[in-house]
Order: structure tokens, then C-alpha cells, then sequence
């Protein structure tokens, strides 16, 4: 990127000291701009940013410290580098005032070519590396900026991966994998705060009914909708989970007496026992299905998660052998 040509504004109420500048600072580099007056000099300061400005002391209406004294009232003008031209004012009393009012240097008249010069040069140098260290900051900004957009959306993506590898994709219930890590914290969970948990094993009874009348698009819409009800019915530290299929999974926490365990999830059974209404290719239409549900309490702090959900199991094929659409606590 290519820093653009310095300005340079020079403030003379004569005509012929104008000229004379121009004439001294044409080889300078930077693009000069001209005003005979304070008013006229605070006008262009307005619409340009200028590298340093020559200002004459000595003007009529608005002498020079009145101009730089106004410049040094807005804050985007006040670091603007100002030379007071004047052939008056050399004590040192009139000096201090001058820097007072931002001035950082003075040129005495009748100017001295090769001092002008130099105090020009040295200034637009200034200006220039200050450009350059602008644009380098603003390009580390703006780096900055994209680097932390990148590891925003590296951070989204990543959890958007983990979320994937312990999530059901089609009911968004945490599959399988998590399904045991949930398990394996309850247990572990239990002897420190005494309250038992219970695992329950559902199958859906009825489903495959609903795939082979209906397809899998129809099969699909009933297992979110299975799993909708099943999330509204368990507490914020519950656990439901899809395994695979129609098999989902319980892990019911807190556990207190098992007749109030039991009537948890014949509750759970009753409301999965309630229609669905699923949109088909024809339109709308209801689907009945029902849930068997085994059930095992954890009891022994010894045991296994592999044993828990051996028990589980059994007590769920017991509960589809007497007939399904019920729950059976294994003993």
C-alpha cells in the first residue's frame, strides 16, 4: 500500500513571502497548499491533513497564535506540527508563548533556505514514518480481527464436531458414546451423595409397523416426536438417549422409593401411548404406537454399568413378553 503524497500549508498574508516558500519547498516532496488568512488556514485544515504547517505570526484580524490556539482546540488537529515564520517576537517571553499555543519550532525572516529546508525535511520524514506505522498497526488490526474470526468459527466448528460424535443426528439425544459416559458419571456420582439412580430401556412397540406402511421419511418424523415427548418428561439432570432404532434409554437420577421410581415411567409409557399426527404425501395422519420399558436401580457401588444394563434388558424383554406397553422393574 502507497502512502500518499504529504501537504504541506503555509499561512502568509503577502503575496510575495507566498511565493517565496513555494519557490523553496517545490523540491520538498509534498504537495503545497496556500492561505493568506487565519479563517482561510482553518478552512483547509478542515478538509486536509496536513503533514506540518508554516505559519505566519504577524497577520492582520487573526494573528498567528490565535490560529494555532483554535487548531489546538480539536482533538483531530492539535498534533498537527506547526513552525511560527516571524520577524517579530524573537524574545524569549514571545517563544514561550508560541509553544504554548503548539508551536514546535520557529523560523526567523528573513528565511534561510538551507534551514527551512531542513526543518521541512526532517518534519515530512516524521510524517511519513508516523503513516507507516499507522497502516502497519492497522493492517495488525485487521489481522488481528480475521485471526480471531478464524478461531471463532475453528471453536464453532470444533464443537459442532464434538456435538456431532456424542449426538443423535436425527433426534438430536445424546447417542450411544455419551449415553455411557452419562452412565459411568452416575455411578460414580452416587457414593458421594447417597442418592441412588435408575436406568430404563424403552423399545417402541409399533414402529416397524409405521416404516413398512408409511416409509422411513414417516418413521423418521415419529422417533423426533418420540423423542420430543420423552426430553419433556424428565428433569434438568436427567438423561434421555437415543442408542440406535427405536431404543432409547433413561438415566433417571435421584432416585427415592421405587413405587414412586415406577410411577415415573408408567407416566413416560401413558404419554408415548398418545397419538402422533405425522405428515405424509397424502396429508396428515395419526399414528399409535406404545413403549415397553425395563427398569434397574443401582444399588450395588461394586457393580458394573455392562451388569446395570444386563438387568435393564432383561426387564425389558420381560415387559414386551407380557404383552408391551408396560413397564417392569427388574428385582
Amino acid at each position: 500500500m502507497n502512502i500518499a503524497s504529504p501537504k504541506i500549508l503555509v499561512v502568509d498574508d503577502t503575496p510575495a513571502n507566498l511565493v517565496a516558500m513555494r519557490r523553496l519547498l517545490t523540491d520538498s516532496g509534498a504537495r503545497l497548499y496556500e492561505a493568506d488568512s487565519g479563517n482561510a488556514a482553518l478552512a483547509l485544515c478542515l478538509d486536509h491533513e496536513f503533514a506540518l504547517i508554516l505559519l505566519d505570526v504577524n497577520m492582520p484580524e487573526m494573528d498567528g497564535f490565535e490560529v494555532a490556539a483554535l487548531l489546538g482546540e480539536a482533538e483531530h488537529l492539535r498534533e498537527t506540527p506547526i513552525i511560527f515564520v516571524t520577524a517579530a517576537y524573537a524574545d524569549d517571553m514571545n517563544r514561550l508563548r508560541g509553544y504554548r499555543f503548539g508551536a514546535v519550532d520557529y523560523i526567523a525572516k528573513p528565511i534561510n533556505d538551507v534551514i527551512l529546508q531542513s526543518k521541512v525535511r526532517v518534519f515530512l520524514e516524521l510524517y511519513a514514518a508516523r503513516a507507516q506505522l499507522k497502516m502497519t498497526l492497522d493492517a495488525l488490526s485487521e489481522r488481528n480481527t480475521q485471526l480471531s474470526e478464524e478461531i471463532a468459527e475453528r471453536k464453532r466448528i470444533e464443537a459442532q464436531i464434538r456435538h456431532q460424535a456424542t449426538h443423535d443426528m436425527l433426534t438430536g439425544l445424546p447417542n450411544r458414546t455419551l449415553f455411557h459416559d452419562r452412565l459411568r458419571t452416575a455411578m460414580q456420582r452416587v457414593p458421594r451423595h447417597g442418592h441412588g439412580f435408575a436406568l430404563a430401556l424403552l423399545d417402541i412397540d409399533g414402529f416397524k409397523g409405521v416404516n413398512d406402511n408409511h416409509g422411513h421419511p414417516a418413521g423418521d418424523a415419529l422417533l423426533q416426536a418420540i423423542a420430543q415427548r420423552l426430553s419433556e418428561q424428565v428433569r434438568a439432570n436427567d438423561t434421555v438417549a437415543r442408542l440406535g432404532g427405536d431404543e432409547f434409554a433413561l438415566i433417571v437420577e435421584d432416585v427415592g422409593d421405587l413405587p414412586s421410581l415406577l410411577k415415573r415411567c408408567e407416566q413416560v409409557c401413558a404419554v408415548l401411548a398418545e397419538p402422533y399426527s405425522l405428515q405424509g404425501s397424502e396429508g396428515r395422519f395419526a399414528v399409535y404406537v406404545s413403549a415397553s420399558i425395563g427398569i434397574a436401580v443401582w444399588q450395588d457401588a461394586g457393580g458394573s454399568d455392562e451388569a446395570l444394563i444386563h438387568a435393564a434388558d432383561r426387564a425389558l424383554y420381560q415387559a414386551k413378553g407380557e404383552g408391551k406397553n408396560r413397564c417392569v422393574l427388574a428385582p
